[in-house]
């Protein structure tokens, strides 16, 4: 599962064959989970009386499927996942939307210290069914190499 560090070309975007349609299980399920129990995240009556009148998926939620979307494609063969950085949440996510991504290589670095590895720099973004960005973020990976 995954891509080995000499596997990825720089400036590659990979799209990303999985996807998830976020449903109100899932919602509930990760509010109580993370103890978020904002009334936009859980109240539909709420809701109806504030910007977007309809439950908001949590950005947290967003960001973790988006990561595990890009496992099987980037991470497989990871040895820890070292940074993320710029988090950037682009346009709201609710329920039944439909999440997809894809990612793009930035940069890579062979490991100065062990030459078994490799430091994968890459930007993911996730998507909704209707082709709107919804999330971005960077992340830097240690990638095993396929030799090692």
């Amino acid at each position: 599962m995954g891509r080995f560090f000499e596997e990825f070309v720089v400036g590659d975007t990979i799209i990303h064959c999985q996807s998830k349609t976020i449903f109100e299980s899932d919602c509930n399920i990760f509010s109580l989970l993370t103890m978020n129990h904002h009334p936009v995240h859980t109240n539909i009556d709420y809701c109806k009386q504030h910007q977007h009148q309809q439950i908001l998926v949590p950005g947290t939620l967003v960001f973790c499927l988006a990561v595990h979307m890009t496992v099987m494609d980037i991470s497989g063969q990871a040895i820890a996942n070292l940074a993320y950085e710029n988090i950037d949440h682009l346009h709201p996510t609710f329920i039944n939307d439909t999440l997809y991504s894809k990612t793009t290589i930035l940069d890579k670095k062979e490991s100065a210290s062990k030459p078994d590895r490799g430091v994968l720099y890459v930007e993911t973004v996730g998507f909704n069914q209707n082709n709107i960005d919804v999330i971005r973020f960077r992340r830097k990976i240690l990638i095993k190499k396929k030799d090692a």
